[in-house]
C-alpha cells in the first residue's frame, strides 16, 4: 500500500479540446491528501516544477482513486486496532466514541457494540477521563498511571487529534502493566519474607558479611568500612559495576545494624515505570486516583518501617521524585499519594549505583543536594578483575552451589580453564562468573573434569583472555629460568591460585614438575 498517491500518477495527456483557461492548475507533485479544496465535478490541470503544463486529472478518476485510498487506509486502521496489544479508544470532538478495540473490551469489560457512537461520559466519570482533558487543554499526556479496576494497572498516553490545525477528536492508548506491578510487589514481599525467615533461624544463619566471598585487600577494605558504618544510621551509597554484589553489602550492613529485626526492603529504581515511582515509594490513600484500591495501599516506606530500604540503581530515579525523596530525608516525614496526614519516617536508606553519579550531578541528571544527602558514607565494591585472586575460591563456591542444585557431583576444573578464568577481564563480574560455572556444571555433568571445550564459544576468542600474559600488574615478571624463582614468589603464586599448582606453574612460567621440586626444596606443602 502507498503512503499516499501522487497526482501525477493519475495524469492524462493534454488535448486541444480541454477548456484549459477555465481549469484550475495544481502541482503534479502534490499527494492526493494535499489537494486544496476544489469544486465538485471540476477537472484540473497539472504543472511541473518549471511551471509547464504536463497533464490533467478528471474529477471522476480523482474520486475513484480517493475512494480506493480511503478503503486501504480503513483496512490498515482496522488491522491495527484489532491486533495491537494496547487498549485504544478514540472519540470525536464531542466525546462520542468512534473507536474501541479488542484490548479495550477486555480491560473495561465493555463490548464495542455497546459503546461505539455513545458519549464516553455515559460509561466513565468525566473527571477521570484523561482523553477528554487532553482535548480541553490541547496538551498530550505521557505515562499517566491509572487503575481502571481492582488489580489492573495501566499507563496511559493520550493526545488530541488535529486536522488543519483544528482539534477533531482525541486518542487514548493504555498499556497494561499489571504483571510488572505484581512482580515488583512479589519481589518486595519475598525479600521481606526471606529476611524474617533468616531472623528466625537459630544458630544456622551466616554472620552479616559471610555471604561476601573473597580475601583480596580491596574487598576486605570495603567490608571493614561496611562493618564500621553498620552500627550507625548514616545513609550509605554503594558504588560498583554491575554484578559485583552491591546488594550483598546492603544486606550485610542491615544484618549488622540495630535494625536487623525489622524488614530489609530492596527496590530496583531502573525497573519501575516513572509514573509508578511515587505510589511505589509513598503508597496511596483510597480514592487517590481512578481505580485506587479500596483502603489504599502501603508503599515501600511503610513496608520498611523501622528497617532498611535499599534503593538499587538510584541513578535511574526521575528528577521529580528526587525532590520528594530529598524532602522526606530532610523533614523525616512523608505523605501518601492523595493523603493529607504526615507519617513519621523511620527507615535507614542505603543506595547503590553502577553509574558515574558525580558526572550525572554535573550533567544535571541527578540533584546535587540529594547526592550529598545519600553520600554520607561511600563504599566502593571493586570489580572482579581487580581482585582476581578471589576467582578460585568463588569458582569452588559456585561449583558446590550448582552441583547441589542439579544433584550432580562437583566436577574438577582443568588447570588450563582455571588459568583462563584468572586472566579473564570479567566485564559482568561475579554474576558473569557464576553464570559460566552454572553452564559448566550443566554441560559437564557427564564428565569428571571441566576443560576448555565446555566454555562458551567466544570465551577464548575474546581479547579479554590472554593465556600467555602474566596474571596482572601485581604479579612480578618471572624470567623463564627456575633459578630466579624464590620461595616468596612460589607462595604468592599458590596463594593467588588458592593452591592450584598447575595454574601457579603457568603464572611462574615453569613446568609443574619444576614447581613440585621447588616446593619440596622450600618445604612447602
Amino acid at each position: 500500500m502507498k503512503t499516499a498517491f501522487q497526482l501525477k500518477e493519475m495524469a492524462k495527456p493534454l488535448t486541444e479540446r480541454l477548456p484549459i483557461n477555465e481549469m484550475k492548475i495544481v502541482s503534479e507533485d502534490l499527494h492526493i491528501l494535499d489537494l486544496p479544496m476544489l469544486e465538485l465535478g471540476q477537472d484540473f490541470l497539472l504543472e511541473n516544477a518549471e511551471g509547464n503544463l504536463v497533464g490533467w486529472v478528471s474529477m471522476d478518476d480523482f474520486v475513484l482513486k480517493l475512494f480506493q485510498y480511503t478503503k486501504e487506509l480503513s483496512a490498515v486502521y482496522d488491522t491495527l486496532l484489532t491486533n495491537v496489544e494496547d487498549a485504544i479508544a478514540i472519540t470525536d470532538i464531542n466525546g462520542n466514541v468512534t473507536a474501541w478495540n479488542r484490548k479495550s473490551e477486555e480491560m473495561y469489560r465493555l463490548k464495542k457494540e455497546e459503546i461505539i457512537g455513545q458519549p464516553i461520559t455515559n460509561f466513565f466519570e468525566k473527571e477521570a477521563l484523561i482523553l477528554l482533558s487532553t482535548m480541553q487543554t490541547q496538551l498530550g499526556v505521557n505515562q499517566h498511571y491509572n487503575q481502571p479496576r481492582p488489580n489492573v494497572h495501566v499507563l496511559i498516553n493520550s493526545a488530541p487529534i488535529y486536522v488543519n490545525n483544528k482539534i477533531i477528536g482525541g486518542l487514548s492508548i493504555e498499556r497494561d502493566i499489571t504483571d510488572m506491578v505484581k512482580l515488583n510487589e512479589h519481589l518486595s514481599e519475598t525479600t521481606a519474607y526471606l529476611h524474617d525467615l533468616e531472623q528466625n533461624v537459630n544458630g544456622d544463619a551466616e554472620p552479616s558479611f559471610q555471604k561476601i566471598k573473597g580475601r583480596s585487600t580491596k574487598l576486605q577494605e570495603a567490608i571493614t568500612l561496611a562493618k564500621k558504618v553498620a552500627s550507625t544510621d548514616a545513609p550509605v551509597l554503594i558504588t560498583g559495576e554491575s554484578g559485583v554484589g552491591k546488594e550483598l553489602f546492603a544486606e550485610g550492613i542491615h544484618q549488622a545494624s540495630k535494625r536487623n529485626k525489622k524488614p530489609f526492603i530492596a527496590i530496583n529504581c531502573g525497573a519501575i515505570p516513572n509514573a509508578l515511582f511515587e505510589s511505589e515509594l509513598f503508597g496511596y490513600e483510597q480514592g487517590a486516583f481512578t481505580g485506587a484500591a479500596r483502603g489504599g495501599k502501603k508503599g515501600k516506606f511503610d513496608l520498611a518501617k523501622g528497617g532498611t530500604l535499599f534503593l538499587d540503581e538510584v541513578g535511574e530515579m526521575p528528577l521529580e521524585l528526587q525532590v520528594k525523596l530529598l524532602r522526606v530525608l530532610q523533614e523525616k516525614q512523608y505523605y501518601r499519594v492523595g493523603g493529607t496526614e504526615s507519617i513519621p519516617f523511620d527507615v535507614r536508606i542505603i543506595t547503590a549505583t553502577n553509574r558515574d553519579i558525580e558526572q550525572m550531578v554535573l550533567d544535571g541528571r541527578f540533584r546535587e543536594d540529594l547526592y550529598y544527602r545519600l553520600n554520607v558514607i561511600a563504599i566502593h565494591v571493586p570489580p572482579l578483575r581487580e581482585r582476581i585472586e578471589d576467582v578460585p575460591a568463588l569458582v569452588q563456591l559456585f561449583l558446590k552451589e550448582f552441583s547441589f542444585k542439579y544433584s550432580t557431583p562437583a566436577p574438577h576444573i582443568d588447570s588450563e580453564v582455571m588459568y583462563a578464568f584468572m586472566q579473564h577481564r570479567w566485564k559482568g563480574n561475579i554474576r558473569q562468573l557464576r553464570n559460566i560455572i552454572e553452564r559448566l556444571v550443566i554441560l559437564g555433568s557427564d564428565t569428571d573434569t571441566i576443560n576448555a571445550k565446555h566454555l562458551p564459544p567466544n570465551f577464548f576468542e575474546s581479547q579479554q583472555t590472554k593465556l600467555t600474559e602474566p596474571l596482572g600488574e601485581s604479579t612480578p615478571t618471572i624470567e623463564d629460568t627456575s633459578h630466579s624463582i624464590n620461595k616468596e614468589q612460589i607462595v604468592s603464586a599458590l596463594d593467588k591460585t588458592y593452591g592450584n599448582r598447575s595454574a601457579a606453574a603457568k603464572i611462574l612460567g615453569i613446568s609443574r614438575a619444576t614447581l613440585y621440586n621447588k616446593m619440596k626444596k622450600y618445604k612447602l606443602n
